[in-house]
């Protein structure tokens, strides 16, 4: 019975929201249609028609010229003389003029939009019109003020909306007959269903009380191959292994003894009076002390729960709290066992030091992720809402496109932003293979270094490089490791102000080769100078960000040459600027 009133349930609410959606879709396109066709008629773009209008409405007979001019455009208008009409009404009182039908056909009362084109006509506001729409209404209707010398009218156009009305009808027969069918097409299947699965589970029934009943030989036919037989084989396995379980219980009971003593998490014991009772070696070094007979719970826990409230809790009722020893921060689960007057308490301790110290990490990431977000995010909807809300020639055809080039350059920015993010995430998890092979290191700092040369004959520096011969062989993923000196020299680049120097130096000892850049820009802040390979760290961050930097790169080339079992940190520099100096094993990160 529940599967066939979920099943019924289910084909009655989906053809509900499915009739609602299709009726109030239906409804909404003849409402947009409406106004797109008055709007295409009397819109900003027919100025000239609008004029044609008024100057026939200043004539004696006004009110007949726009009845002509009417109906010459029916067709343009959607007039089709039986649910959509057009009236000529006295824009003053009121009054029905004339139109394609007649006077019975108007509303009853005035409507809003016809009020406000009279108020438009009252205020001499040719620009108020009467075009706002009501989908709950029964008709679709717009009033447009025509004012023209010493004459006023009122062109008001009129949808009964029966139309719509007809086919939301049919819809709804549709959906009646289709939800008629599928009911009872549910009611048929979900009782052949039910049938089927209530037969294997009565016998499973029958079996479980007699296993109950303690006769553990019983055995239940399988009769398929599906989860009820599954399940029914799984029964007759149970019944054969519960009398070797209880045959093992002393034996589990000597294995968790052991396990107590050898596990990572700390197991404390107390009697119903609050005497220590049990204790394993790792909750001894969890609290910093060797805990013996003469310890109470008060005297280790209860500060963070009493002890009779925690006696006082009724099976499988458990509570949990954290307390500080020394510098670690331990998690506590309380729980009672046994009953008031046998049992007692048994307490587990979890050391979540590092947990917490990740957690406060992970929310400092992401409130720098946020940070790093808001701002382009920010910049993008500003221009986006300002070229969506500009009217048409409001914004110079060149101001539109700097604000394009904006959105794009901020949306750049996030895409770097989220690919640097991404590629940290890999070499967290260690899913980043190297590709390692054998290459010049020299070929490979000439190649960075050409590679950057444009970039810094732009801003106006003097970019060398010194001499790199005798530079060997050296084994690592190159294309990684020019992404980090990259990264470097284009750090180089940009924190240096315009006209300064960059020098590339490299060399070999016995087992390395290292690359220093040294540079005479803005330099580090002493303070700051253990914070350069931390996430989203910037020494200048009008200047990244108006580069397009993410403050990502130095974090991403101190994971690449980590990975290849290399070092990357800051070098002794004097004067203003900065030298970082890579250093890598020439045979590879294998090597190490």
């Amino acid at each position: 019975m529940k599967l066939m009133l979920i099943l019924l349930l289910l084909i009655t609410s989906l053809m509900a929201v499915v009739g609602a959606f299709l009726t109030t879709s239906v409804s909404s396109f003849y409402i947009n249609t409406f106004y797109e066709q008055i709007t295409d008629v009397f819109g900003q773009d027919q100025q000239e028609f609008v004029s044609t209008l008024r100057s026939e409405a200043a004539q004696e007979d006004g009110a007949q010229r726009l009845q002509e001019i009417l109906k010459i455009s029916a067709g343009e208008l959607g007039i089709d003389y039986r649910s959509r009409n057009y009236f000529i009404l006295d824009g003053r009182t009121g009054a029905f003029l004339g139109g394609s039908a007649g006077e019975d056909s108007l509303p009853r009362e005035q409507t809003a939009n016809l009020l406000t084109a009279r108020n438009a006509v009252a205020r001499g506001d040719a620009t108020l019109v009467g075009d706002k729409s009501d989908i709950t209404a029964d008709y679709m209707d717009v009033a447009i003020p025509i004012l023209a010398g010493d004459n006023a009218f009122i062109i008001y156009i009129l949808d009964n909306k029966d139309t719509v009305s007809e086919l939301n009808a049919q819809l709804f027969t549709i959906i009646f007959q289709a939800l008629v069918i599928g009911l009872l097409i549910s009611v048929l299947l979900s009782f052949l269903l039910s049938k089927t699965m209530a037969g294997p589970i009565e016998k499973l029934t029958a079996g479980a009380e007699q296993m109950a009943a303690g006769h553990f030989d019983t055995e239940l036919p399988v009769e398929s191959s599906d989860e009820i037989g599954i399940l029914t084989g799984t029964f007759n396995e149970m019944s054969c292994i519960l009398q070797e379980t209880l045959a093992a219980v002393e034996n589990e009971r000597d294995k968790l003894d052991t396990l107590f003593l050898h596990m990572t998490d700390g197991v404390v014991a107390f009697n119903h009076e609050g005497g220590l009772i049990h204790c394993n070696p790792s909750a001894n070094a969890m609290l910093h002390r060797s805990l013996d007979d003469r310890c109470t719970y008060d005297e280790l826990f209860g500060a963070v729960y009493p002890f009779e409230e925690m006696l006082a809790l009724q099976r499988p009722n458990y509570a949990e709290g954290e307390m500080l020893v020394e510098d670690r921060t331990l998690e506590l689960y309380l729980a009672p066992f046994s009953d008031q007057a046998r049992g007692g308490v048994l307490i587990v301790l979890h050391d979540v030091t590092e947990q917490h110290r990740n957690e406060e990490r992970r929310k400092e990431f992401v409130a720098n992720v946020s940070h790093e977000l808001r701002t382009p995010l920010t910049n993008v909807r500003s221009y986006a809402e300002t070229l969506r809300d500009a009217e048409e020639g409001d914004i110079p055809h060149e101001t539109a496109r700097s604000f394009l080039d904006i959105i794009i350059t901020e949306t750049d920015r996030m895409t770097n932003i989220v690919q640097d993010l991404l590629t940290l995430s890999r070499l967290d998890s260690g899913h980043t293979e190297l590709i390692l092979s054998r290459f010049s290191f020299a070929e490979a700092i000439q190649s960075v270094t050409r590679a950057n040369a444009l970039a810094a004959k732009k801003h106006g520096h003097e970019l060398t490089c010194g001499s790199l011969e005798d530079l060997p062989l050296i084994v690592g993923d190159r294309s990684r490791l020019e992404q980090v000196m990259m990264n470097v020299i284009g750090n180089a680049i940009k924190y240096t102000p315009d006209g300064g120097h960059i020098r590339i130096s490299a060399g070999s000892t016995e087992n390395d080769v290292w690359m220093e850049v040294w540079d005479d820009g803005i330099g580090i802040p002493e303070k700051d100078r253990d914070r350069i390979f931390d996430r989203f760290y910037r020494v200048d961050k009008a200047r990244s960000r108006e580069s397009g930097g993410t403050g990502l790169g130095l974090s991403i080339a101190r994971e690449l040459v980590l990975r290849h079992n290399g070092t990357i940190a800051l070098a002794p520099h004097e004067g203003p600027g900065t030298t970082i100096r890579l250093t890598l094993p020439i045979a590879g990160p294998a090597s190490t």
